[in-house]
């Protein structure tokens, strides 16, 4: 059993079409943010699908292609949060301490 799953993640490999495919969801995940009809908790399912989905378009149905769907995802989100993070927060705790 673990040398079967050992060989399904030597098959994936971070595709360089990533570096496209993250900023698309950037860009989509900033769109969704400002639908009215689209509730917070929605945008990160719909990333997840968009991502995986221009994987597989790009690279074909596999497990590689699924994975990076994740990773492209995952890489969207993660810089958005840290950006979020790091410089919203930041200065929104910096005006509140000055108040």
């Amino acid at each position: 059993m673990l040398g079967a799953l050992s060989n399904v993640f030597d098959q994936i490999s971070v595709h360089p079409q990533l570096v496209i495919v993250v900023p698309a969801l950037m860009i989509l995940g900033n769109a969704l943010k400002r639908t009215p009809k689209v509730q917070d908790w929605m945008i990160i399912w719909i990333l997840l699908g968009a991502g995986i989905i221009a994987s597989i378009f790009t690279l074909g149905f596999s497990v590689s292609s699924i994975a990076n769907g994740f990773i492209a995802a995952g890489a969207a989100i993660t810089t958005h949060q840290a950006y979020k993070q790091s410089l919203v927060e930041r200065n929104n705790d910096e005006q509140n301490k000055n108040a």
